[in-house]
């Protein structure tokens, strides 16, 4: 029992002595406050115009149904590029482009070859009108430093566009 006393006239003299420690002078809090409330107030920017709605009258006389689909367009230029279905498939296309890595060139009977690392870690031998890649990629030119392929890739209207992509020589 004494214990207990001893514990709340601890207690009591601590929340006494912090409720004195609180009740200082404000007078510069006051004097702070009275210096910001003498300057001048900002300018508040007027809210930007509302922009009238626009009703949409669907008249399907002269406009395509949206829940019908659409025929193809066929992009001007496109040449009828086609992928070849019956040509049989060369081993470097069943490799991404992205994960083939150019290492070098090679000079022999005057051809000039393009040295290309596969990611199952071999070197493989390209020339101009090999195969590469997963989108029908030929290749067109091997230089020094890159080989140029010609890839066949959707065009997203129901045709094929030719892109030009190429592997270049690791750095690393």
């Amino acid at each position: 029992m004494p214990r207990i006393r001893i514990l709340s006239v601890v207690l009591l003299t601590s929340v006494l002595g912090g409720l004195a420690a609180c009740g200082g002078s404000s007078s510069d809090l006051k004097q702070q406050l009275d210096t910001l409330r003498q300057r001048p107030g900002g300018r508040i920017e007027p809210l930007p115009a509302i922009k009238s709605y626009e009703a949409f009258v669907y008249e399907p006389s002269h406009v395509r149904s949206p829940f019908v689909p659409g025929t193809p367009v066929v992009a001007p230029g496109a040449g009828g590029v086609r992928p070849d279905s019956h040509r049989n498939r060369e081993f470097l296309e069943g490799f991404s482009l992205d994960t083939l890595r150019m290492v070098g060139t090679l000079r022999q009977a005057g051809h000039v070859y393009g040295l290309v690392l596969s990611k199952d870690g071999l070197i493989h031998r390209v020339q101009i009108g090999n195969y590469l890649g997963q989108n029908d990629g030929r290749v067109t030119t091997v230089t020094e430093s890159k080989i140029t392929v010609a890839e066949i890739v959707p065009d997203g209207l129901g045709g094929y566009m030719e892109r030009q992509a190429a592997v270049t020589l690791a750095t690393n």
